[in-house]
């Protein structure tokens, strides 16, 4: 399993409430069509108007590449790409075992 963060801003004119509605009806949603993709979460930057995170759990760095070649997530990024852009991304596989309360 690979983890990627992005972290996130808003375009000029985007308010939080048209990013967030975007990501609940759209985004998450947009997540079905993509097999590769086993978690998937947007957060807010704590303090920092306007910008978030977002951290994505996939099958793998090639499973996603290949998702990210689909019409499905051609439609998702073009959506993202008129509210935000993103300004940093972190990649890599977790160290084994990790922890995760049940």
């Amino acid at each position: 399993m690979n983890v990627i963060v992005h972290r996130i801003e808003l375009l000029p004119g985007i308010t939080s409430e048209q990013f967030e509605r975007w990501v609940q009806h759209v985004d998450y949603v947009g997540c079905l069509e993509l097999p590769s993709v086993l978690a998937f979460s947007v957060h807010p930057h704590a303090g920092r108007s306007g910008q978030y995170f977002e951290v994505i759990t996939v099958t793998s760095a090639a499973d996603f590449e290949r998702d990210m070649a689909t019409p499905a997530f051609g439609r998702l990024a073009r959506g993202f790409e008129e509210l935000a852009a993103v300004r940093e991304e972190l990649a890599g596989p977790a160290i084994p075992p990790g922890y995760r309360a049940c």
